[in-house]
């Protein structure tokens, strides 16, 4: 056994090369320069733990369902949009990665502790910016030239619809105070996190015209720490969340659901024999002409009472009182 001796203070300390002390403080180099050992290939490894925040993945599930409505009312064209996956990584790995074709748009966040990314694909900008200039559906656009000032002002217009997506996700947590800041086509320039900061991504597929594509929305865990408890609670009592919070969520997610309102002029009794000897030219008439009611109803229910008119090019009603809720309640629960 080697016998340990008296180390001098002023004797100059030289790691020898290989050894233990040096790969566990990572200076071995390879030969392209590349760490790959001890604390600093720990340090630098991709592999981030994801924290379980359950009620981002809800929030991204939201965020899915609007985007693919909001992309089918601004392109008139058959949309769609799923949630992948949730993960993390750090933010200069992801950076990394971005297509210099693709464009980030950068949203401030009043409510949380920083900004928030969408980062979508050149496909999905390219096909996007076809269909909002009135492009034949269904055909490819040459990639490799920088976007115009018209092109960015659409998606400009594209972006901030998005972005208020995003918002609306989160209200069933809590008011984020979401929008849009600007957008850039350098993933250089929409740097908001450190790049050692661990960010959490919601990855989604998008098809538009049956033409897929991707999108992410990238959050700094910085940025949710103000809420992070909240997203760690989850739907159940089990995971901590309050009866008053499960009823905002609830309500909430009904308050997204679509119902259809029926502007109702009037109504009349025919018997079968007095409908069959209806022709062309014939009058019918319905209720009194000096007071022109309309009923506004989702299915059979009446909610609200108006009168007809019009603004600009477009029918109008204009309600007298407002929509009585109690009824609406019901005849949303009959329609739903």
């Amino acid at each position: 056994m080697s016998q340990l001796s008296k180390a001098d203070p002023d004797a100059e300390v030289v790691w020898a090369e290989g050894s233990a002390v040096s790969d566990l403080l990572g200076f071995d180099l390879g030969a392209d320069g590349v760490d790959r050992s001890g604390l600093a290939a720990l340090v630098n490894s991709a592999l981030v733990a994801h924290r379980r925040l359950p009620m981002l993945d809800v929030v991204f599930e939201r965020a899915a369902r609007r985007f693919a409505t909001t992309l089918r009312n601004l392109t008139n064209a058959d949309a769609d949009a799923v949630l992948d996956n949730v993960t993390s990584i750090r933010f200069g790995d992801l950076m990394g990665t971005q297509s210099a074709q693709g464009v980030v748009g950068v949203l401030k966040a009043a409510a949380l502790g920083g900004p928030l990314l969408i980062a979508a694909e050149p496909h999905f900008v390219h096909h996007a910016v076809d269909l909002l200039l009135g492009g034949r559906r269904g055909a490819a656009r040459e990639g490799g030239r920088a976007l115009t000032a018209i092109e960015l002002s659409i998606l400009q217009r594209v972006f901030a619809a998005l972005a208020a997506d995003v918002n609306e996700a989160f209200a069933s947590v809590t008011e984020a105070g979401l929008s849009l800041e600007r957008i850039e086509t350098e993933p250089r320039f929409a740097a908001i996190a450190q790049e050692t900061s661990v960010c959490v991504i919601g990855k989604f597929k998008l098809s538009l015209e049956d033409r897929a594509s991707r999108l992410m929305v990238v959050a700094p865990y910085a940025s949710l720490e103000p809420i992070e408890e909240m997203l760690r609670r989850g739907f159940s009592s089990e995971a901590g969340a309050t009866e008053e919070g499960w009823r905002r969520r609830l309500t909430s997610g009904l308050l997204d659901a679509a119902l259809e309102l029926s502007a109702v002029l009037g109504d009349r009794t025919l018997r079968i024999g007095d409908l069959q000897k209806l022709g062309a030219g014939d009058i019918l008439t319905f209720g009194d002409a000096r007071n022109p009611r309309v009923e506004l109803r989702i299915g059979p229910a009446a909610v609200a009472v108006g009168r007809i008119g019009k603004q600009g090019d477009r029918v109008a009603i204009r309600l007298d009182a407002g929509v009585d809720k109690d009824a609406a309640a019901i005849a949303a629960e009959g329609a739903s």
